[in-house]
């Protein structure tokens, strides 16, 4: 789950890293408002940031520093409801429904400072880099020389060699007191909130010698969302597909892509090698669905009807790996999901594990224009093969 930054900003507060003075608007009028609330805290440049859950927002026009109240009122007209077009939007862009109306920094100099849950390492992995403001995966692509990394074992915490390897890798040591501080902060941030991610970009260095996080960015793990109440009143539903929103009222990890080939799965890794091998044999996966150990028949029925809620999908490929759920009970659940969503595109189903030999007779017998598979490959071919056909058909009669 992404939070704004404004969101993230104020939840570093709290664990006392340093951010610009700023509040967040819903309206032109709100947005003045907040910019006279700033300038009578004695402040007289003001920066107007769009909110959007996507990074370079600068240079889609998503970012404007002005020096008066008139020009604040006038951005703000010009940002609510404009399309920003990032890197990572794609080309369809976000709609900016919010605005943060920050105080103006005298900046002196930029860095770059995250922190990841590494698998890796099974450790907290700081990064940091004196190449703060420019995109860290192009830092790390051209000049790996520049990128700092520590890990830190959470059975210890942060230790002074850690504050110090960071600091003296990007030419903070003058300032290590200060930066120790925000390092602390962030580690401390990522435990308590189940961060998978912060990253400050950039961390900037005042004229006047502060270290203030000028722009941040925090992603949770959805797992363990449970325990926290307020990050998930947090969550911006305007800013997330209206089919993941769905798929994860049942539980149903969903994540639409552009292809034709509808996918339903359980498990992360064998719906990666689902689309691996939908994509090796010439077709695009239209999504990534993992309907967990626990399918039953409502999960099954909920990701159907989610995977036909896309027109773009022209044949549905299930690929189930009957452990925790035996292949019997998920034979049925498909069954009565099909006749319920009334599904009208070919359905390919590979079924494999505990009594698979039971649930194929099911699937057999059910009168259903079911296709059963032997195996992963066997699948992929036929459910592409059908495409492909589809496709044909549709151009000739077009």
């Amino acid at each position: 789950m992404n939070i704004h930054e404004y969101q993230a900003k104020i939840l570093l507060k709290e664990f006392g890293v340093p951010v610009p003075v700023g509040y967040p608007a819903f309206t032109v009028e709100e947005a003045t408002q907040q910019a006279k609330k700033l300038q009578a805290e004695g402040n007289s440049v003001f920066v107007v940031k769009a909110q959007i859950h996507a990074g370079g927002r600068g240079k889609a026009g998503g970012v404007k520093v002005v020096k008066s109240i008139e020009d604040v009122t006038k951005e703000s007209k010009a940002m609510f409801g404009k399309i920003l077009v990032t890197h990572q939007t794609g080309p369809e862009g976000r709609e900016v429904k919010r605005l943060y109306i920050e105080s103006g920094s005298n900046i002196d100099r930029e860095y770059y400072l995250s922190a990841v849950v590494d698998r890796a390492t099974s450790a907290i992995t700081f990064i940091a880099s004196k190449e703060g403001g420019m995109d860290i995966e192009e830092v790390a692509e051209k000049h790996p020389e520049k990128i700092i990394k520590v890990s830190v074992d959470i059975a210890t915490g942060v230790q002074g060699m850690h504050v110090r390897n960071l600091a003296f890798g990007v030419g903070l040591e003058a300032d290590i007191k200060q930066f120790g501080k925000i390092v602390e902060g962030v580690y401390n941030a990522v435990i308590a909130k189940d961060a998978s991610q912060i990253e400050i970009n950039p961390l900037v260095k005042t004229k006047e010698g502060n270290l203030i996080a000028l722009d941040a960015k925090i992603n949770f793990d959805d797992n363990a969302l449970y325990r926290h109440a307020d990050v998930v009143a947090l969550r911006d539903t305007n800013e997330e597909e209206p089919l993941e929103i769905e798929a994860s009222k049942y539980g149903l990890s969903y994540v639409k892509m552009d292809g034709t080939i509808g996918c339903m799965v359980n498990g992360a890794g064998l719906a990666m090698a689902t689309m691996d091998i939908i994509k090796l044999y010439g077709k695009e996966p239209a999504n990534f669905l993992d309907v967990g150990g626990g399918a039953n028949k409502e999960k099954v029925t909920a990701a159907f009807k989610i995977i036909l809620s896309d027109p773009a999908v022209s044949a549905i490929l299930v690929n189930i790996f009957g452990g925790i759920m035996r292949c019997d009970i998920i034979a049925e659940g498909i069954i009565a999901a099909v006749k319920e969503s009334e599904l009208k595109v070919p359905l390919v189903v590979r079924l494999e594990g505990t009594n698979v030999e039971k649930g194929k007779e099911i699937l057999a017998k059910s009168g259903l224009a079911i296709i059963a598979a032997d195996n992963l490959e066997d699948a992929a071919q036929k459910v592409t093969k059908i495409s492909w056909i589809l496709n044909f058909k549709l151009y000739i009669i077009s």
